[in-house]
This record gives structure tokens, C-alpha cells and sequence, in this order.
């Protein structure tokens, strides 16, 4: 069993992306699930999932995405101990907000992968994140 963070993009992906990256995202997280894998991600990516639906007032679309994330996703919340990590991140590196957020949550979590198509944080090494790497490199 392992940790993964999965970034609000490749949900992204899931939800509303087209071929390869949807399939191939729905395949790697029913072999997560299928192994036991934690499936982690930060609160802030259900709140960036939900803004197109709820821009286009898709109510019925809010409650699936809501339900899908949070019923095989464990949320990691910006708190204080997370905060201290995010203060870290920002200061040593060159990171959007967004970003350091995402990174603190995870590293903060002790995940020991991290999923993300952006390609400014394949480079980094967090502690508290054993791997980061795009979701092509993912092994099935």
C-alpha cells in the first residue's frame, strides 16, 4: 500500500479530459483503489474541481464530482502545522501558491508520491514526498 497525492490536475483529467490522460487516469486510480493505495489530495483541490461546474450551475455534476473525491480521497487541510510547511516551500523555492500548497499537503501527509502534469515541480525534492512525477511515468 502506498501514499499518492494526486494534483487538481490530474482529477482534472478524470473528470473532464479528453484521451489519452482521461483514460489513463481512470485506469491508474482503480488500480490504486484495487490495491489499497491511500488516494490523498488537498481540500483546495476539491474546491478547484467544483469551480467549473458550479460556474455553469451544474448541481448534479457538484455532488458527483464531491462524492467521487471524497469518498476515495483522504482531504489534507491547510492548518498551521501545514502552514509552517507551505512557509518553507515558498521561501526556498520559486513555487506559485497554489502550488506550495499542494506541495505542503502532501509533504505534510508523508505521501510517497506525487502525481502532477506540472512539469515546474517534476524537478523538486520535498521532504516528506518520496517521488514527484507526471502522470505518464505513473506505472499501471
Amino acid at each position: 500500500m502506498s501514499r499518492v497525492f494526486l494534483d487538481t490536475n490530474v482529477f482534472i483529467y478524470m473528470f473532464e479530459g479528453v484521451e489519452p490522460n482521461k483514460s489513463r487516469m481512470l485506469e491508474m486510480r482503480i488500480r490504486m483503489l484495487e490495491r489499497g493505495d491511500q488516494i490523498v489530495t488537498s481540500a483546495m483541490t476539491l474546491g478547484e474541481v467544483l469551480v467549473k461546474p458550479t460556474k455553469l450551475g451544474q448541481t448534479s455534476l457538484i455532488e458527483q464530482y464531491d462524492r467521487a473525491i471524497r469518498s476515495t480521497t483522504k482531504l489534507v487541510v491547510f492548518d498551521p502545522s501545514v502552514a509552517w510547511r507551505y512557509a518553507s516551500l515558498r521561501a526556498t523555492h520559486n513555487l506559485r501558491n497554489a502550488d506550495a500548497i499542494q506541495l505542503a499537503c502532501a509533504a505534510h501527509f508523508g505521501v510517497d508520491l506525487f502525481i502532477t502534469n506540472d512539469k515546474r515541480l517534476h524537478k523538486l525534492n520535498v521532504p516528506g514526498i518520496g517521488f514527484i512525477t507526471p502522470l505518464e511515468r505513473v506505472p499501471l
